[in-house]
């Protein structure tokens, strides 16, 4: 199917170009957003009488997108969900999710203007662009976490915060699994306690054995 174009998109043409789409991506996607028209003669004809107007239309909307691209440009977007200590969310993060929360920092943007490849899945800073118009696009981050803590973390150190295995166990870590160290030096003490008692033994045998030498030697 040939269509004319209204718009730049991307892999596929320039404004006024005649292309050829599948009829599916014409009629599901090109038409119904109007960035195209069908390349009837009618369609062409009229397309040339508005050129002008189309492009000076196209300019004036390019640079409204460069100026809310320079501000734009490097947000955080902070995502609270709940996820394990490995990281792995509990859902997923969409495009729908990035566009709301652009919206709540002032900047009204459509799930369709948020490129990703597929949905997020892990916390983290995950980086999506976001095209503001067909020839401008800047990047923003997904800042994903399960709280607002942990988000500002990972914003200031530039990584997810998450759980290893190694701080899991110290974590969990409980006082029964110390006992055969406590027990060990209660085992030791008795032992010194013991030989001290031996020692102890000892001297007063040596004592008695001392007393009754002398008592003999008296009599």
């Amino acid at each position: 199917m040939d269509v004319i174009l209204l718009e730049r998109i991307e892999k596929l043409g320039q404004m006024g170009d005649v292309v050829s789409v599948k009829p599916g991506y014409a009629r599901n996607y090109l038409l119904p957003q109007t960035k195209a028209v069908t390349a009837s003669e009618n369609n062409r004809a009229h397309f040339e009488t508005q050129r002008t107007q189309l492009e000076a239309q196209n300019l004036e909307r390019k640079s409204d997108a460069e100026a809310v691209g320079k501000k734009m440009d490097g947000t955080f977007v902070t995502m609270v969900r709940q996820a394990g200590d490995a990281g792995q969310l509990y859902g997923s993060v969409n495009a729908r999710d990035i566009a709301s929360g652009l919206l709540e920092a002032g900047y009204t943007i459509t799930r369709n203007q948020v490129s990703l490849a597929e949905p997020i899945k892990a916390i983290g800073l995950h980086e999506v662009s976001i095209a503001l118009h067909p020839e401008v696009s800047v990047m923003v981050t997904a800042n994903v976490a399960r709280s607002e803590a942990e988000a500002e973390i990972q914003e200031q150190t530039g990584e997810a915060v998450i759980t290893t295995e190694e701080d899991t166990f110290d974590d969990e870590k409980t006082p029964a699994e110390s006992a055969p160290e406590d027990g060990i030096g209660e085992e030791a003490a008795l032992e010194t306690s013991a030989e001290e008692s031996d020692d102890t033994g000892d001297a007063d045998d040596a004592g008695a054995d001392d007393a009754s030498q002398e008592a003999s030697e008296e009599d």
